[in-house]
């Protein structure tokens, strides 16, 4: 059978091949420490949950939703959004609105096609969220990629996203805190491109911003939009309860933007998946939002301390040049390339992240996710989310494993 050409040019996903590998190692019997991770290992709040339950005995629960989603719970996590990025509380109910998708990743794909014609660039921050590359590319958009490196802590330069700018470029897409390297920009950086997006007026801004909600070390997260308001005319925020509700399966994500943009986006939703879950909205019409707060300071003190034993093992170890401050999100980014154990991989290729990662599995029993797919070669994400003993015992490997020569 003929498959288009469309779905060929996608890639396939390296990480989950490692991911059944490993499952298969586990059902062999064989110790897996799995820092790949991209889901707190931890029910979403009692609250929640109870919400979720009264909701099961009512018809509506299980019947289509609007497309756009809900308009009560549309307003309100306008309002949410208004109230965590203390802006005007009316700030979004004129020319802006708000579509309930089927999880953050959903949002972003139907905010590319709204926005993309063949041809247009939308560019990429190094390291960037692996399906941002595919979505463009089936749009029939160009990534173009800004590299940073783990000398700045995987922050761009400004002046090199100004270097990346031509005719084509159409959008730009922001991702802080950024999956993977777990960081968040800082508020120069945002002021400095909130200027920057000044001198270039036509250019759209989408902002996923899903791990705003999990930031561990202050000041905390801040963003462009906050030092101008009317760069709002031009942004896409998108957000989710994937992460700060602990709820990736429920896939419910949700987009604030320019009206013509969202309905745009309403119009791609409408003939594709219709609706999101209505059980789930339902659920949040009536959930106390300010509840996330204290439901997630233990998982980001938990976080927090393994950051920390990421930092002693590798000072111990003579690696602290390898090592930088995550300060948000659950991830690190490992750099194999300034390690003792990077001189074993020579020759004509450029990039070792499948190997290295493929040999850390089948060696240590440790899942990791390759940089590569993050737009960052010989590296690796890894995650901070498991229980303290085995983070620290795939740590203490991991250390050993990069000394080896």
């Amino acid at each position: 059978m003929l498959l288009s050409s469309r779905v060929k040019g996608i890639t396939d996903s390296i990480t989950m091949k490692l991911n059944e590998k490993a499952l298969n190692l586990n059902d062999e019997g064989k110790v897996i420490y799995n820092l790949s991770g991209g889901q707190l290992p931890i029910k979403p709040l009692p609250e929640f949950i109870e919400n979720i339950h009264h909701q099961l005995n009512f018809l509506k629960s299980y019947q289509y939703s609007p497309v756009l989603g809900f308009p009560a719970l549309r307003k309100k996590l306008s309002a949410h959004m208004a109230e965590q990025r203390h802006l005007p509380l009316d700030i979004f109910e004129n020319d802006y609105d708000c579509i309930i998708s089927n999880g953050s990743k959903h949002s972003i794909y139907n905010c590319l096609g709204a926005l993309l014609d063949s041809g247009d660039e939308v560019i990429l921050l190094a390291p960037y969220w692996v399906s941002y590359p595919e979505m463009i590319k089936f749009w029939g958009g160009i990534p173009t990629v800004v590299k940073s490196n783990v000398f700045d802590a995987f922050v761009p330069s400004i002046d090199d996203i100004k270097k990346a700018i031509s005719p084509r470029t159409k959008a730009i897409i922001v991702n802080s805190p950024n999956n993977p390297s777990g960081i968040h920009y800082s508020e120069a950086w945002m002021r400095d491109f909130a200027a920057f997006l000044l001198e270039f007026p036509d250019l759209i801004v989408i902002s996923d911003e899903v791990y705003s909600e999990i930031s561990y070390f202050d000041p905390k997260p801040s963003f462009f939009y906050q030092y101008d308001h009317t760069l709002l005319s031009r942004t896409i925020i998108i957000q989710a309860i994937s992460k700060s509700l602990a709820s990736t399966g429920l896939r419910l994500g949700y987009a604030i933007g320019p009206s013509a943009v969202i309905g745009a986006m309403g119009k791609i939703q409408g003939q594709t998946t219709s609706g999101p879950n209505s059980l789930i909205q339902r659920a949040l019409l009536d959930f106390d939002f300010k509840l996330i707060d204290s439901f997630l300071m233990p998982v980001k003190f938990h976080v927090r301390q393994n950051a920390a034993t990421l930092r002693e093992k590798f000072r111990e170890a003579n690696l602290g040049h390898c090592w930088y401050q995550s300060t948000s999100a659950f991830y690190f980014m490992l750099d194999f390339s300034r390690t003792p154990m990077f001189a074993r991989f020579e020759g004509e290729q450029q990039d070792f992240s499948y190997k290295i990662a493929d040999e850390l599995l089948n060696d240590e029993g440790i899942t990791v996710v390759p940089g590569s797919d993050f737009g960052i070669p010989n590296s690796a994400r890894i995650s901070l989310v498991i229980e303290e003993v085995p983070f620290t015992e795939a740590i203490i490997k991991i250390v050993k494993y990069l000394k080896r020569v």
